[in-house]
């Protein structure tokens, strides 16, 4: 992880603005923006429009939020297939029918 900041310009309301961000997250954001079929000006003023803090903190945390998002989306259907299994076991002093 190189964790090289890059400026780069963004119109958020009308308005050219530059944002400060390592090249990773600009990476993640664009892959954001692609699934979701969205430019990254778009994306950005998404961001903008529920933030709190600065611009730059925003789209950090947002990417923070989507990446986990999908690591919990991703775990789930492994964990639902693993209670499926457990159900299908007879508990412990259960009889099996023959």
């Amino acid at each position: 992880m190189e964790g090289t900041i890059r400026k780069r310009s963004v119109v958020v309301a009308g308005h050219r603005t530059s944002v400060s961000l390592e090249a990773e997250f600009w990476s993640e954001l664009k892959a954001i923006a692609a699934e979701r079929k969205q430019s990254i000006n778009e994306l950005v003023e998404t961001v903008d429009r529920g933030r709190a803090g600065n611009l730059s903190s925003a789209l950090r945390l947002f990417v923070l939020a989507e990446l986990r998002r999908r690591a919990e989306a991703a775990t789930q259907p492994a964990q639902t297939s693993t209670v499926q299994e457990s159900a299908s076991e007879p508990a412990s002093g259960e009889k099996v029918a023959d």
